[in-house]
């Protein structure tokens, strides 16, 4: 057994996260970052992983992806007490823009540790979520793009040439993809409901952009079909040196943010692709970036069954 395959995996968060609050009827909560850890707990697993807490994004690290007048825009807009909103899903607390930072800090952190040697792998449990951040605008729950802050780490700081974003939240990631649009460095495999919200990327595929748009009621069979079918092909050509993965749990049957039909075996499933790819092309290297789901019961569920996958621990 080769060094790398004892290393563990990095969990990466920060009690900043849960300060970010927008409100008791606002389904992306606090209580989705507890319901994780408690599950982790239940299951035997937390003790497992590598515990990091989150830093601060820099804003150098945050303009690889966003522009500086958005930051400058988003620092100006933190309140000092109450709610603002910055578009009509996203608000910000006077502990918001902490929390957005520690979020994007997270798969900063992430990014080099898994780089580094230091895992193998790594999860970062965070909110406000980032994939419908787009270079100069909030939408859809997301400050910035934390995942996208991470992809650019990796290409500008370690010089990759080759990274994949694999996104199975039930909404299309408009915001990685607006990002890296015209990035051949970086590959989208992107699954979600169509149309629904952002009502976008059905009709936006690309070489490197591999959209794959899902009916309402779609199936577990009809989503294994769209990943075998159009990601395994397209990262097999690809060859990412790195693979990043927008993890969000609402196309789950039992979330009702949604209408598409997945079971938790089906996020066992996908991670074990995903997982697949990463150990053919990418020395294993993997840091998944918590996205969406808000049934806190299947949340909590449906992370630590992606996190023994992605930890080895499948026996806990």
């Amino acid at each position: 057994m080769s060094l790398i395959d004892k290393l563990q995996t990095a969990y990466i968060s920060h009690p900043d996260c849960l300060k970010h609050d927008m409100g008791s009827y606002h389904p992306e909560s606090p209580r989705r970052l507890v319901a994780i850890e408690d599950q982790l707990l239940a299951s035997g697993l937390l003790p497992q992983l590598q515990r990091h807490d989150a830093p601060l994004a820099s804003i150098e690290q945050l303009a690889r992806v966003h522009t500086r007048d958005y930051i400058e825009g988003v620092q100006l807009a933190s309140p000092e007490k109450g709610l603002i909103y910055l578009d009509p899903d996203t608000a910000m607390n006077p502990f918001t823009l902490n929390a957005a930072l520690r979020a994007a800090g997270a798969t900063v952190l992430a990014t080099e540790l898994v780089l580094e040697n230091k895992v193998k792998s790594a999860f970062c449990a965070i909110r406000p979520p980032g994939h419908h951040a787009e270079s100069a605008r909030s939408m859809g729950f997301c400050l910035f793009n934390n995942i996208a802050v991470g992809v650019a780490h990796a290409i500008d700081q370690y010089h990759l040439q080759r990274v994949a974003i694999v996104d199975f939240d039930v909404h299309h990631g408009n915001g990685s993809e607006e990002i890296f649009r015209n990035n051949t460095h970086v590959m989208l495999c992107s699954t979600f409901q169509h149309p629904f919200y952002p009502n976008c990327g059905a009709d936006s595929s690309s070489p490197h952009i591999i959209n794959t748009p899902l009916s309402p009621g779609a199936s577990s069979s009809v989503f294994r079909k769209a990943v075998t079918d159009h990601w395994v092909p397209a990262l097999e050509d690809f060859q990412p040196e790195m693979i990043f993965v927008s993890a969000g749990f609402d196309a789950h049957q039992d979330d009702e943010m949604a209408q598409l039909q997945l079971c938790d075996e089906d996020y066992v499933w996908v991670t074990q692709q995903i997982k697949v790819m990463a150990d053919k092309y990418a020395c294993g290297r993997i840091v998944s970036v918590l996205e969406g789901g808000y049934e806190l019961d299947v949340l909590g569920r449906c992370v630590t069954a992606h996190l023994k996958v992605l930890s080895g621990y499948q026996d806990l």
